[in-house]
């Protein structure tokens, strides 16, 4: 028993001294602690040695709130925690004050590099003050040893104060203490003043916080104030835009204001079809005072009530809207709208007639039911009423026409198919039934206006057709020409009508011509020149009293019959031979007479004479050729391409035309023959032959010269036997153009243009209408008054070139379902909208500095370079991140017109905010108020100097205050530089 227990003791005695084995600490091991501030000494030794040049080519990431600002990143873990160390650093460049690209705490506490350690977890800032203090001194400890002097921060308190608190190692026997806080609520009055802040940073330093407003110490000043623009509603623009009424009344171009609008674009030429939002929301001001040394609270009181003109800059940056160069689908403009026509064109090959888009019957009616909705029948009348009021006056279609618009085949603007268009794309939101519906209801207006006989509203019926539009716009040009006829023809028909009645009174007037005028008419056709007067004389006066039968017998003034008299044989003697016979020769005579009258001449050609007889050669009056449209044209070419082109198969195809200038030249020149003919209309036709010419004839001349009669013959193809040139000249009758049947016929060409409106295939009319919606709507926004933007001027251009390429394929009808022309007029669509968005902002940044339009200009092109690389690829794929910051420094004479942008709050404002702090602009408070207090010492006259480097023996600012904050929001920065005592002992 006894042996057992001395065994037991023995073994406790053995675990004893085990258990003092196992917990010896070997202080020669570094600890946990040790070992995270040699981590951090590592990693910084590593950042020293590679530098701001090798660093980047390791990947250090770019600021995008700076422009040559990077930072690295190294996590570190000490005990259960990790911890995330952030080195930032410069390529180059040196520290200002007020610079917009510096980092919070460059600007905040004037440094160039720094480090910033947090912890890694949600809120990302150190809440236990014993754990930041351990923090701050592991990197000072590891910085010193790295002989490094770079200031390290470390986020403590709640995330949304932004405090920090810092250090950094001067290298002397300096070390520099930094502290950052905010207050976010409640702040008090006396520190929204600058007396108050002043007299906060003074009490930093001063020996008795109650001497400090007794003693004076030179404190420097560095001041910056930020006011922004009243915020662009409807109930305020009028106000910011009164202060410009001078520039406003002696504008006379279409962007000047209208004081009576009640949005910012009702006076823009795109607001007839939709309200765009202003891109420029309001701007900026920045304004900053250069450095200055204040001695005691009471300047800082002056300051406050400082004018903000008698600041050294004043810094101008527009707020845009968000996410101007981005498509998130919520803007409606001009590109939207041809999106949706795009998928209309895509779905119209789907049915081969427009009313299976509308019918019931459908197959595919469901889905078009459901999916696409048509307006009510009060907006469908509406939009007739709109496209077919009866303007007296016709549009000028040229007005304000871009130079390449007639490069893309389709209608001008002010036109009434391009009104359809621009109708269509926001009627029922631009889906392929709305479109059915609207175009079934417009045709069946048009053929009202044509069964009634009434003008087609917006469209010229001046005798032409324009080929270089689109098809549909050339019928609708046709169409209204045959209702033009056709009225014609309706009151001719109601005069024969209306003068029916009165024929027998009609008569007696005829019967008292015929034996009053006539008797008097002949003997002139046969007297000398002086003779000839004097007859004329009496057939005048006669002719007055007749007036009321001339006024009914001449129809066409400008195709007055002329007598055909021998030119130069009035006193021959075979004319004198004809008065010598009886009274049977006296009525055959009269008979040749009568038969001879030339009628319908136009005078004259040259000295061209008739083959037969010695007489001149008269150009006759001829109707216009008859009007085609081009789907006319391309017919005759493809007959003549089948056929063969030759001169009976030409004659074929105008053989209407060439008898109707047959006739009217049989009536011009009496006795005229064929080859005549051909040497006035055809004269390639004609071989002059001079070696057969003969002398000048002598025979009736007597003395006189005449190069009679012409030689020459008629070409080979002329010349063949059975010519159809020949014939209908031999089947041609003698009439004049005033007597001849038209050659147009209205009511038969009218219907033929009605019914390819009704039956024409809906992609067809898709076709037309996208290049008459894209040519129209660039048209109207080309018609946008932005001053003179050169940028602007060239993305329109371009803009047109680019539609007149991709839209050629539906303008020679190459499209089909499976075509890729689809894509290309959805990138088009891309395209489009980007020139919008610019030109809408230009146009805002014009209507607002018309007096210093270089305003506008920079911000303008300084937006368009940011914008520019984001114009190649859709707007769903931009970068929004990345935002639009620029900082323009106004000159002297810029500046009262940016002020006047600041307009007094009226009474509807007045309650929004109250007046707090100083520096008012218009009645404005700054919304931001920044302030650099600083102290200067120098280090030489204190008994550290000694074993100061040279370059503390200058002034050295030894305390730094940064304030920023509004009347609700105050933050202070404070940066004391402290001595420290070492004691050896």
């Amino acid at each position: 028993m006894a042996s057992s227990s001395k065994a037991n003791l023995a073994e406790q005695d053995e675990g004893e001294e085990a258990e003092e084995i196992e917990h010896f600490n070997d202080f020669t091991l570094a600890s946990s602690w040790e070992r995270f501030i040699s981590e951090i000494e590592a990693t910084c030794r590593q950042w020293l040695a590679d530098g701001p040049k090798r660093l980047l080519e390791k990947g250090a990431v770019h600021l995008d709130s700076s422009d040559n600002i990077y930072k690295v990143k190294s996590e570190l873990k000490n005990a259960a925690k990790i911890y995330s160390m952030e080195y930032y650093f410069e390529i180059s460049g040196k520290i200002a004050h007020w610079n917009c690209t510096l980092h919070d705490l460059q600007l905040c506490f004037g440094v160039k590099e720094f480090l910033v350690i947090s912890p890694q977890s949600a809120s990302g800032v150190v809440l236990d003050a014993p754990e930041a203090t351990k923090l701050l001194s592991a990197v000072s400890i590891a910085l010193a040893n790295c002989s490094s002097l770079w200031p390290a921060f470390v986020p403590v308190h709640d995330p949304s104060r932004k405090a920090f608190i810092g250090i950094q190692n001067m290298g002397t026997i300096f070390m520099r203490r930094f502290e950052a806080d905010r207050i976010g609520s409640q702040v008090p009055i006396k520190f929204m003043h600058l007396e108050g802040l002043y007299e906060l940073f003074v009490s930093k330093f001063a020996y008795c916080m109650s001497d400090h407003s007794m003693h004076l110490f030179r404190v420097h000043l560095l001041m910056k104030l930020t006011y922004q623009t009243l915020p662009n509603d409807e109930d305020n623009y009028d106000d910011i835009q009164e202060a410009d009424t001078e520039s406003a009344k002696s504008e006379t171009s279409p962007g000047c204001d209208n004081p009576n609008r009640k949005h910012w674009d009702d006076d823009c030429p795109w607001n007839e079809w939709y309200s765009a939002e202003d891109p420029v929301m309001g701007f900026d001001l920045v304004v900053t005072w250069s450095e200055k040394v204040v001695e005691s609270s009471l300047e800082m009181a002056e300051m406050e009530n400082a004018s903000p003109h008698e600041a050294e800059k004043w810094i101008l940056a527009p707020n845009l809207y968000p996410n101007l160069d981005s498509s998130k689908g919520d803007r409606i403009g001009f590109a939207s709208q041809l999106h949706l026509l795009v998928n209309a064109l895509e779905m119209s090959f789907e049915a081969p007639f427009i009313e299976d888009f509308v019918s019931v019957e459908n197959p595919g009616s469901d889905n078009l039911e459901s999916t696409m909705v048509i307006p009510p029948p009060t907006v469908l009348d509406r939009v007739l009423k709109d496209l077919f009021l009866e303007d007296p006056q016709l549009p000028d279609f040229a007005k304000d026409e871009h130079k390449s618009s007639r490069a893309i085949k389709g209608a001008p603007v002010e036109s009434l198919f391009a009104q359809f268009c621009l109708h269509s794309l926001w009627f029922g939101n631009c889906n392929i039934r709305a479109i059915s519906v609207l175009w079934i209801e417009f045709v069946r207006e048009i053929r009202w206006h044509w069964e009634e006989s009434q003008p087609l509203p917006k469209i010229p019926a001046n005798g032409s057709i324009d080929l270089a539009t689109c098809l549909i716009n050339q019928k609708l040009q046709m169409l209204a020409i045959c209702i033009g006829k056709k009225r014609e023809l309706n009151e001719e028909f109601e005069d024969c009508i209306g003068t029916k009645d009165n024929a027998s009174a009609n008569m007696e007037v005829i019967a008292t011509f015929c034996l009053v005028l006539v008797p008097l008419l002949l003997p002139v056709l046969f007297v000398t020149d002086s003779e000839q007067g004097e007859k004329m004389q009496e057939v005048n006066k006669v002719g007055d009293e007749s007036s009321s039968f001339h006024a009914q017998s001449q129809a066409f003034d400008e195709k007055r019959d002329s007598l055909l008299t021998p030119e130069g044989f009035n006193g021959s003697k075979t004319v004198e031979s004809k008065f010598s016979a009886n009274a049977q020769d006296v009525h055959s005579a009269d008979k040749s007479t009568l038969d001879s009258i030339r009628r319908g001449s136009a005078g004259p050609v040259g000295s061209m004479k008739l083959l037969k007889l010695c007489q001149s050669l008269h150009a006759p009056f001829t109707q216009s050729a008859p009007l085609m449209t081009e789907d006319m044209h391309e017919e005759r070419l493809h007959a003549i391409e089948t056929f063969g082109f030759s001169c009976n198969f030409s004659a074929q195809l105008e053989r209407e035309t060439l008898s109707s200038d047959m006739s009217a030249f049989k009536a011009a020149n009496p006795g005229a023959v064929f080859e005549d003919f051909i040497r006035w209309y055809s004269p390639r036709d004609w071989e002059n032959d001079e070696s057969e010419a003969k002398g000048p004839s002598t025979d009736l001349t007597e003395g006189m010269n005449v190069d009679w009669p012409p030689q020459g013959r008629l070409s080979r193809r002329m010349s063949e036997s059975g010519n159809f040139w020949r014939k209908i000249w031999d089947e041609a009758p003698i009439l004049p153009a005033s007597e001849q049947k038209p050659l147009l016929d209205p009511n038969r060409e009218g219907e033929k243009i009605l019914h390819y409106l009704e039956t024409m295939q809906p992609h067809q009319l898709l076709e037309q209408m996208v290049c008459t919606a894209f040519r129209a709507s660039a048209d109207t926004l080309n018609q946008t008054n932005y001053g003179s933007l050169k940028e602007m001027d060239t993305k329109m251009d371009q803009l047109y070139l680019t539609m007149a390429s991709t839209l050629r394929p539906l303008q020679v009808n190459l499209l089909s379902n499976t075509s890729d022309t689809i894509e290309d007029l959805q990138r088009l669509c891309v395209v489009f909208e980007h020139v919008e968005k610019l030109l809408i902002l230009a146009a805002s940044l014009h209507r607002r500095f018309r007096q210093v339009p270089q305003i506008s200009e920079a911000i303008f092109s300084n937006y368009y370079n940011f914008y520019l690389p984001t114009m190649g690829i859709g707007l769903a794929d931009v970068d929004t991140q990345k935002e639009f910051d620029m900082k323009l420094q106004l000159s002297q004479n810029e500046r009262q017109v940016v002020s006047n942008m600041f307009t007094p709050p009226t009474a509807n404002q007045s309650w929004r905010k109250v007046l707090s702090m100083g520096n008012h602009l218009n009645g404005h408070e700054p919304i931001l108020r920044e302030i650099i207090f600083s102290m200067h010492d120098n280090a030489s006259d204190n008994h550290y100097a000694s074993s100061s480097p040279r370059d503390y023996q200058q002034d050295t600012e030894t305390y730094r205050m940064y304030t920023c904050g509004t009347s609700n929001d105050l933050r202070g920065l404070l940066s004391p530089l402290r001595m420290l005592a070492i004691e050896c002992h």
